[in-house]
């Protein structure tokens, strides 16, 4: 739940952003601002000084706030990078390959610019540790014992409580714990279809998305999606045909682009999906990764004949090493109950049982409020370090709107997996644009994590790409 301060905060905040507010603009004195609110002088003040912490404020002495210019606006900052191709339904070809990409980036002593994942100076270690030790403290001796393969019903509460202080409002015998957000995809995936059917999914998307579905057998329909965006006109097309069992998409910080779908959008979305009766899964893992205080709604939150499957996560909000995950199942599917209870995997109890407690203690919401300032500060440090290397050479970066992975388009259509091959023998792990859609459309993109702190030997590594790319571009 959030304060008024930080409400008022996060208003003005999108203002600066999107350039509303222009840079070095003086804000009204902290009476007039207190005034045209209607708030109380100490919380005009605590928005004002929370702004100016954030970077977006400075102070000149005796003459007031005023607006910083921001280096990451929420306008799109580059052409849009909308990539046309037939949308049909066809069999995922590039396997093998994501399987020896995910298994390099495991590796030790490599750099670690490939897996989207949080750096351990943003994940709160040592309040984790304190909500397990204090979570077994007060476990009961049923919590040894096999758990409700739905999930602990004390984390279900958790998480409903925790939602629901956003504008989420699940059932509590909705929500089913799994083993990630992974293993909910794959549960729902291999309830709702069966092996061979076909599956709509935006590209680029997501290569482990793709990855899940080769595993299980299933065809994809591709459709575009962009820097701002779904194309829906071509997502309608498809529906119409009737050809596809299922879509799997992202409104909220989707990887690797970055977008933040409008309400209008995600009404839209499930307004298509309960005309089309096709289930809509929501892979909204990013959704508390944004630079706002608040958290932007899910498609589920227009979801009113029960055809959108919500399904998220803490690996990416909390910690990669959290693989707790869940779906919340609509009314219209209450008959996949048993399907699903008999192939869930029971999640490991005291770890739920610690995760409940940290949602409970406050520590979460704790960690998410400090968490969105230090992740937008820390993306726009890997930008402007990008941008300062390749000065002279026309890449193009997708400014995201929340997340922290960051869609290189390469110069003069150099190869990425070329580039990718290069960097491994330098220790340092990427991912090639070319598995996050069918037919190499995107092999002159890359994917780099801006999880980690930007230390020295990630500067380092960066520049060990920026000089391979500079001089494929000089051979050339």
């Amino acid at each position: 739940m959030q304060f008024r301060y930080q409400e008022i905060a996060s208003q003005l905040r999108h203002k600066i952003l999107t350039g509303e507010l222009s840079p070095h603009c003086k804000l009204p004195s902290l009476r007039s601002f207190a005034k045209q609110q209607q708030i109380s002088l100490s919380t005009a003040q605590a928005c004002y000084e929370l702004l100016e912490a954030q970077g977006h404020l400075y102070v000149k002495p005796k003459s007031g706030f005023f607006v910083h210019a921001p280096k990451i606006s929420l306008k799109t900052q580059q052409r849009d990078n909308y990539i046309d191709f037939p949308s049909v339904s066809r069999e995922i070809s590039s396997f093998d390959l994501h399987n020896q990409i995910q298994e390099a980036s495991s590796q030790a002593q490599i750099i670690h610019l490939g897996s989207i994942q949080l750096g351990s100076p943003l994940i709160p270690i040592e309040a984790l540790r304190r909500s397990i030790q204090r979570s077994l403290k007060h476990s009961h001796p049923e919590d040894f014992l096999y758990c409700d393969r739905q999930g602990h019903p004390r984390l279900r509460q958790a998480l409903l409580e925790h939602w629901s202080e956003d504008a989420i409002h699940i059932a509590f015998d909705d929500i089913f714990i799994t083993n990630g957000c992974m293993a909910a995809l794959m549960l729902i995936i291999q309830s709702l279809t069966n092996i061979g059917d076909s599956i709509i999914l935006p590209t680029p998307t997501f290569n482990g998305q793709l990855q899940l579905l080769a595993s299980l057998n299933r065809k994809v329909i591709e459709i575009p999606a962009h820097n701002q965006g779904i194309d829906l006109e071509r997502l309608e097309q498809v529906l119409k045909t009737g050809q596809a069992k299922a879509c799997l998409l992202t409104a909220n910080y989707q990887n690797p682009l970055g977008y933040c779908l409008t309400h209008q959008e995600k009404a839209q979305i499930a307004a298509l999906a309960e005309k089309y009766q096709c289930y809509m899964i929501e892979d909204d893992i990013y959704g508390e990764c944004g630079y706002e205080l608040q958290r932007p709604l899910p498609i589920k939150h227009w979801d009113q004949a029960g055809y959108v499957i919500w399904v998220g996560s803490v690996s990416k909000s909390l910690s990669s090493a959290y693989r707790v995950g869940w779906l919340c199942l609509p009314s219209t599917l209450k008959h996949l109950k048993t399907k699903l209870l008999a192939n869930n995997i029971i999640v490991n109890t005291p770890l739920q049982l610690g995760l409940a407690d940290f949602i409970f203690s406050g520590e979460y919401r704790r960690h998410l409020n400090r968490l969105h300032p230090c992740l937008w500060a820390q993306v726009q440090d890997y930008i402007d370090y990008i941008e300062q290397l390749f000065a002279t050479l026309p890449i193009q970066m997708q400014v995201p709107q929340g997340g922290y992975a960051l869609w290189i388009k390469l110069p003069y259509q150099l190869s990425a997996f070329d580039l990718y091959q290069f960097a491994l023998t330098q220790s340092i792990s990427i991912v090639p644009g070319s598995i996050f859609g069918e037919d190499n459309k995107y092999h002159d993109y890359i994917r780099i994590n801006a999880g980690h702190p930007l230390t020295s030997s990630i500067q380092t590594a960066l520049q060990q790409l920026a000089t391979w790319i500079q001089q494929q571009v000089s051979r050339n």
